[in-house]
């Protein structure tokens, strides 16, 4: 961006046949050319200033501002004035964008000076030099008051009114590939920087739902602490319950012994608040080249989770979390398919929270966790919040059941394989088939039936999240 200004301000001054300087409109220094004068006035105490502070005085910025520089559209002659150290008139090109006044081109005036022909073409490379300064001003522009309109507004005039707004803040980025990410949870409800990862178009902090603490879920207990009798009833009770020897293969393997979701530490549904976690997530449209090539979504997800303090810096992203079983603390990030344009943001906002559930539920799936690739819980994340439990599963989701469901789970998570599913869990396998028939006697489900099997999975998941 740097020389695209000095390639534009060089174009100026080779145009008008004179060092050119280019400041903000804030009278800040961002280019110069290069000057090759014996002419000492042409280096006048203003203009030395300038270069080598990179900014003018408010006094300065004042007196120049007073020749109505600040609502022309046409080059301003300025004359001398010795007294304020301006040994040499100026002639200030605005750099206006739509109407804006974002920067000034300054030259030193001679007599006759530039003829029009020649200030009109300096004044268009002016204009192009006004659309990077915007196209710079709206990159760092804080837009989480427009991305969170959209994001929180319900359907109808209202999020037709904030998605125009957005649309408009964005300009030309609006057209282009994003991907949304959703960060949770987030500390506290204060957006951070757009700089804080690369290729961010806006940002903004939202509420994250929770559950009441203390929900019942598949992991409810710590791991060994079973229901009614525990595992001294299932040393002296009888062996060989005769159940589900059914071969297949090992979906779940170590995540059997239980999920990283706030179930299996008694703490909220979102782990947010159980152990001192926030209430608030983040969301992140982040620019795409491809939809190919989601690398920047990833890279702008891992610093973003890296800011919300979720893992040390060079740590291995997913590989080192699922198998540490990710921690309360820990932040993940749902990333949405990749879109063209803003028109379908509430649906790929689904997608990105969808995903940062399923991995907040599931520590195999996090830390950041793509909505194509979380499988089931693109289903189970639809469901309400706070779904209601299944009458026939509800006892055995209740806290003195833990150790049943956790069996259970695992059980269906292994497809229905009793040896790798005892394995997974340590344990023998005829324990198992012992807890299975406990969990058949509490649900008064068939677990020898696909859709009784299929039932008793949906509401374990679900359990989590």
């Amino acid at each position: 961006m740097k020389a695209d200004y000095q390639d534009l301000v060089d174009e100026i001054s080779a145009l008008l046949g004179a060092p050119a300087t280019l400041e903000n409109r804030d009278f800040g220094l961002i280019a110069f050319g290069a000057h090759d004068s014996d002419d000492d006035t042409a280096m006048d105490p203003v203009r030395t200033r300038s270069i080598l502070t990179r900014k003018s005085t408010p006094a300065v910025r004042a007196w120049f501002e007073g020749f109505g520089i600040t609502r022309a559209t046409g080059p301003v002659r300025i004359p001398a004035a010795p007294d304020a150290g301006v040994l040499r008139g100026r002639v200030c090109l605005p750099v206006r964008h739509r109407g804006i006044v974002l920067g000034y081109v300054w030259l030193l005036d001679a007599d006759p000076g530039p003829s029009p022909d020649r200030l009109a073409a300096a004044m268009e490379v002016a204009a192009r030099i006004g659309g990077l300064l915007a196209d710079e001003e709206r990159a760092d522009a804080d837009l989480s008051r427009e991305l969170r309109a959209v994001l929180t507004a319900e359907r109808g005039w209202q999020y037709d009114m904030a998605l125009a707004a957005l649309r408009t803040a964005l300009g030309r980025d609006a057209e282009g590939l994003h991907a949304l990410l959703c960060v949770a949870p987030w500390p506290g409800p204060d957006t951070p920087s757009i700089r804080t990862a690369p290729g961010v178009a806006a940002l903004c902090t939202v509420p994250w739902p929770e559950r009441e603490a203390g929900a019942d879920g598949p992991g409810a207990g710590a791991p060994g602490t079973g229901g009614a009798g525990g595992a001294a009833a299932e040393a002296a009770a009888g062996r060989g319950a005769g159940v589900h020897a059914s071969g297949g293969p090992a979906a779940g393997g170590a995540r059997a012994s239980g999920g990283r979701g706030a179930l299996a530490r008694g703490g909220t549904a979102h782990g947010l608040a159980a152990e001192g976690g926030g209430t608030h997530g983040l969301a992140a449209l982040v620019r795409l080249r491809s939809a190919d090539s989601p690398a920047p979504a990833l890279t702008a997800a891992t610093r973003l989770r890296d800011a919300a303090g979720g893992a040390p810096s060079g740590a291995t992203p997913t590989a080192t979390w699922a198998a540490r079983g990710g921690s309360p603390a820990d932040a993940v990030v749902g990333v949405a398919d990749p879109r063209r344009g803003v028109a379908d943001l509430a649906r790929a906002w689904r997608e990105a929270t969808s995903a940062a559930r399923a991995a907040l539920a599931q520590p195999r799936l996090g830390p950041l966790a793509r909505w194509a690739a979380i499988g089931p819980y693109r289903l189970l994340t639809a469901l309400p919040s706070t779904p209601p439990h299944d009458p026939a599963v509800r006892a055995l989701l209740a806290p003195a059941h833990t150790e049943l469901a956790r069996t259970a789970e695992a059980f269906l998570d292994n497809a229905g394989q009793a040896g790798r599913t005892a394995a997974a869990l340590g344990i023998h396998r005829q324990t198992l088939y012992y807890r299975l028939s406990r969990v058949e006697n509490l649900t008064g489900l068939d677990l020898d039936e696909g859709e009784d099997r299929l039932l008793l999975h949906m509401a374990l998941k679900a359990a989590r999240l």
